[in-house]
């Protein structure tokens, strides 16, 4: 699995590149600068991107918009961002298009090597690996005007925000210790309420519930 890693900090970088080549991942390309990753991404056509927020000549969105740029030329291409604070405008423009393979970390908040290398290999296959604060900030966004959302119970926003971070209803079950059947209704209940169709596909899904609160559809 080819891997283009932008982050601008060496020590970082270098960490992350010996982390994933430990892990079977191959570096394409470890940039440090939005020009290196724009090169990179439209010359290398890696099987995911892991790319810093905020890269220089800008130091502003340099990275992620670099990644945007892409994505829109490929669309699905996998990207998994890494951010020191929850940037929405930038988590939601990731899901708009609902394409899949999308992640976003915070860099305090990944706490171990298996954390991070499962998030990679999640976005690569076309998943999600959304960090929890980013979830409910999303939803927190549309609570207050978005009737559908609601109309969901506590548990089902409890549910949801699972769902988002690209957890199996097998997984939510384990996290809320009930049973996954009782899973597998609580989300038939939020499709229902949200308007969205019910697939079986876990990645989509969370993807269309995201978009919906995105969008207020």
């Amino acid at each position: 699995m080819r891997v283009v890693l932008a982050e601008d900090l060496f020590l970082l970088r270098d960490g992350l590149v010996r982390l994933l080549q430990a892990h079977g991942f191959e570096i394409a390309a470890a940039v440090e600068t939005g020009p290196e990753l724009a090169a990179a991404l439209a010359e290398l056509d890696p099987d995911v991107a892991v790319v810093d927020v905020r890269l220089p000549p800008t130091q502003t969105d340099e990275g992620l918009q670099c990644a945007l740029e892409a994505r829109r030329k490929r669309p699905g291409l996998p990207v998994l961002v890494l951010s020191q604070h929850v940037e929405q405008l930038y988590a939601r423009e990731l899901l708009a298009d609902g394409t899949g393979g999308v992640g976003y970390l915070l860099k305090d908040r990944v706490f171990d090597a298996e954390q991070f290398v499962d998030a990679v290999r999640r976005v690569a296959a076309g998943g999600t690996a959304m960090d929890p604060q980013v979830i409910q900030q999303l939803l927190a966004r549309r609570s207050g005007d978005d009737r559908p959302l609601a109309r969901l119970t506590p548990r089902e926003r409890e549910v949801l925000e699972l769902m988002a971070q690209g957890r199996s209803n097998a997984a939510i079950a384990g996290k809320l210790v009930v049973t996954e059947r009782a899973i597998a209704k609580h989300t038939a209940n939020i499709f229902v309420k949200l308007g969205l169709e019910v697939s079986d596909d876990d990645n989509r899904r969370v993807l269309a519930v995201l978009a919906y609160l995105d969008h207020g559809r």
